[in-house]
C-alpha cells in the first residue's frame, strides 16, 4: 500500500497536478456563466473528469515527447523521465489514461462536446510539437488550455454563443502572456538549441512587453465577457481585481531580474484563476 502511494504520488508530481488549478477554475467559471447558476451535480462531476483527464493526458504526452529535451536543459533535467524516476511506458500509459477519461466525459455531457473531442485531442497532443516550428507555440498553449472556459460553457448550453468566445480569449491571452514570462527562464538554451519561443526570438525586453500586452487583452476580454453576459457590479469589481494582479505579476518580472519568475508564474496566476472563479460565483448568486 506504500508503494502504490508513493507511486501515484510520483505521477502527480510528474504531470504537476497542482497546475490544474489555472485551468479548472475557468472550466467552473463558464460553466456558471453559461447556466446563470447552478447545472446541477451531473455536469459539474462530468466537467471535473474531463477537465482533470485532459490535462493529466496533454502533460504527461508532453514530459514525454519532450523528455529529450528536458535532459539536455540544467533547469529541467532533474524531471522524472529524464532522471529515470519513471518509464517512457509508464508515461504513455498515463496519458492514454487521461485521454480516455476526457472521451469518456465527453460523451456523456451533450452531442457538441461528443463532436468537439477530436479537435480537442488535437490540440492536446499537437502543443508539445510547436515548440519545433514556431515561436506561437505561447499562443497554441493558451488557445488550447483556454477552450476549458469553451467546454464548461458547452456542457451546459450544447451551443456556441458570443461572450463564450469572449471568455476564452480572455482566458487565452491570459495563458499564453504567463507563459511567455515563464519562458524568459529557458532563453539562453532554447536559442542554443534551435527551440522556438518568443523570449528566444525577439529577446527578454520585448517579451516581456508581448507579455503586457497579451494580460492587458485578457483585461479587456474579460470586462466584454461581463457586458455580453449581462453581468452586475461585483462581477467588474472582481475583474478589476484580477486586473491588478497582472499589473502586479508584471511588477515582478523586469528585464534585468527574472529572480521571481517562479512567484509571477504560481502565485500571481492562481489568485487570478480562483479569483475569477469567485467573481463569477458571487456574481451569479447575487
Amino acid at each position: 500500500m506504500v508503494a502504490l502511494t508513493s507511486r501515484l504520488k510520483t505521477y502527480l508530481d510528474l504531470v504537476r497536478f497542482e497546475h490544474t488549478l489555472f485551468a479548472l477554475p475557468f472550466a467552473y467559471g463558464g460553466m456558471l456563466l453559461a447556466a446563470r447558476g447552478w447545472p446541477g451535480w451531473e455536469v459539474f462531476a462530468w466537467i471535473t473528469v474531463a477537465m482533470v483527464g485532459a490535462r493529466t493526458g496533454a502533460m504527461a504526452l508532453n514530459r514525454l515527447i519532450d523528455h529529450r529535451i528536458d535532459a539536455a536543459n540544467p533547469r529541467t533535467a532533474g524531471r522524472h523521465l529524464p532522471r529515470g524516476a519513471v518509464k517512457p511506458g509508464e508515461v504513455l500509459a498515463l496519458s492514454v489514461v487521461g485521454l480516455l477519461l476526457l472521451s469518456l466525459a465527453a460523451f456523456n455531457l451533450n452531442p457538441l462536446t461528443a463532436q468537439l473531442l477530436p479537435v480537442a485531442v488535437f490540440f492536446l497532443v499537437g502543443y508539445s510539437y510547436t515548440k519545433r516550428f514556431t515561436w506561437l507555440c505561447h499562443f497554441w498553449l493558451g488557445l488550447t488550455i483556454g477552450a476549458a472556459t469553451a467546454g464548461g460553457w458547452i456542457a451546459v448550453t450544447g451551443a456556441f454563443e458570443p461572450a463564450l468566445f469572449a471568455l476564452w480569449a480572455g482566458t487565452a491571452f491570459w495563458l499564453a502572456g504567463f507563459d511567455i514570462l515563464y519562458a524568459t527562464q529557458d532563453y539562453q538554451f532554447d536559442r542554443e538549441n534551435g527551440i522556438y519561443s518568443i523570449p528566444a526570438r525577439f529577446g527578454i525586453p520585448t517579451a516581456l512587453r508581448i507579455a503586457q500586452v497579451s494580460h492587458a487583452l485578457t483585461f479587456g476580454f474579460f470586462l466584454l465577457t461581463g457586458v455580453l453576459c449581462g453581468v452586475g457590479w461585483v462581477y467588474y469589481l472582481g475583474v478589476l481585481g484580477v486586473g491588478a494582479v497582472l499589473w502586479y505579476e508584471h511588477q515582478l518580472v523586469k528585464p534585468h531580474d527574472l529572480s521571481k519568475v517562479d512567484q509571477a508564474f504560481f502565485q500571481a496566476n492562481v489568485v487570478v484563476s480562483l479569483g475569477m472563479l469567485l467573481t463569477i460565483f458571487l456574481d451569479t448568486l447575487i
